[in-house]
C-alpha cells in the first residue's frame, strides 16, 4: 500500500491473506486501528457499495465485459469494486472470520440448497 510496496503481482497471485495483511499494515501505521470496529468498517462497506451502485444507476443492462465502457469508466469501475473488497476483508479480519474458507463453505451450501437437475443445467446429461 506504500508507494515503496509497489504493486507487482497480477490479479490471480493475490490472495485474501495478503490483502488482510497488507490492510492491517495500512491500518496499524496511521493509527487507524481504534477506528476501524465492525460497525465502522460495515458503515464504510456500505457507502462503498453505494458509490459502486452509482456506476451502474443510469446504464441500464450491461454487457459481458463492458465492451461499450471507455477506458475511465473501467478504471473508475475497478477502483469502486476494489474498495468494496477491500473494506470486506478488512470487516472480516476484525471480526475473526476466515473470508476464504466461509465462502467456500457458503459454495458448497449453495451447491446442496440449488442441486443441479434437467431443468437448469444446459450441461446436466453431459
Amino acid at each position: 500500500m506504500e508507494n515503496s510496496h509497489v504493486c507487482q503481482k497480477t490479479a490471480k497471485d493475490v490472495s485474501l491473506r495478503e490483502l488482510r495483511d497488507r490492510l492491517a499494515e495500512f491500518a496499524r501505521v496511521r493509527g487507524w486501528e481504534q477506528h476501524h470496529s465492525p460497525r465502522n468498517l460495515l458503515l464504510a462497506l456500505v457507502g462503498e457499495v453505494g458509490e459502486l451502485s452509482e456506476i451502474f444507476q443510469w446504464k441500464g443492462e450491461v454487457a459481458r465485459g463492458l465492451p461499450n465502457w471507455s477506458p475511465d469508466d473501467k478504471e473508475h469501475l475497478e477502483e469502486e469494486l476494489s474498495d468494496v473488497l477491500l473494506y470486506l476483508v478488512q470487516l472480516a479480519d476484525v471480526c475473526g472470520l476466515d473470508l476464504g474458507k466461509a465462502a467456500l463453505t457458503k459454495i458448497v451450501k449453495n451447491a446442496k440448497k440449488y442441486p443441479i437437475t434437467p431443468t437448469n443445467s444446459p450441461t446436466y446429461n453431459s
